[in-house]
């Protein structure tokens, strides 16, 4: 295998063991284990675990933004587009029953740690805030935009910690039917209810 390669290896294992243990409870062992390495070879790629934190980050921005990207060219209208953020709770449902929302878990964790890369986590829900703005925008709610946004964002969140500690599927697909039908309160400009 390529250094590129291991290293790729070492950083898709370790967002994988960030999200189903925890940053804290995963330490280099469990991440060399996963990528069979010597400990040796995982420390000529990273020296500390700060610097598989970033460039986990950095993963997870590059894989955000990729989808984002598809979100917006397969969705041919704003309402789309926003459906496609809240599909997202449903194709992800046994994860999210599982380990709860990915970029909510790490920011937390990073937060009750009082960690330094706490901002540079927080660049993935800001990634998705504004995307999630120009929507609402584009469908005429500019002065609400961004109230609409975080709302999306806060109401996704919950729904996830929920179903996660209640391992609760039907919760995930009722939260969804509900925000269809909050969303289609703002399809029309705020002009035209």
């Amino acid at each position: 295998m390529s250094k590129k390669m291991t290293r790729e290896h070492i950083v898709e294992a370790a967002d994988n063991l960030f999200y189903q243990q925890g940053f804290e409870h995963t330490s280099f062992a469990h991440i060399a284990r996963a990528v069979k390495i010597s400990r040796g070879n995982f420390y000529y790629h990273f020296k500390s675990k700060d610097e598989i934190l970033d460039a986990v980050i950095q993963l997870r921005l590059v894989n955000s933004r990729a989808m984002l990207e598809q979100w917006q060219s397969a969705g041919e209208t704003p309402t789309d587009r926003i459906r496609s953020f809240i599909n997202i709770l449903l194709v992800n449902r046994d994860k999210i029953k599982r380990y709860g929302c990915p970029l909510g878990t790490l920011t937390t964790e990073l937060s009750k740690l009082n960690h330094v890369g706490q901002s540079e986590a927080n660049k993935l829900f800001s990634l998705f805030r504004t995307w999630l703005v120009r929507q609402f925008e584009q469908l005429g709610h500019k002065d609400e935009a961004d109230t609409l946004a975080m709302h999306l964002l806060a109401r996704s969140q919950g729904v996830a910690t929920l179903a996660s500690a209640f391992n609760d599927e039907t919760f995930i697909k009722q939260e969804v039917e509900q925000l269809y039908q909050w969303l289609s309160v703002y399809i029309k400009p705020k002009s035209e209810h």
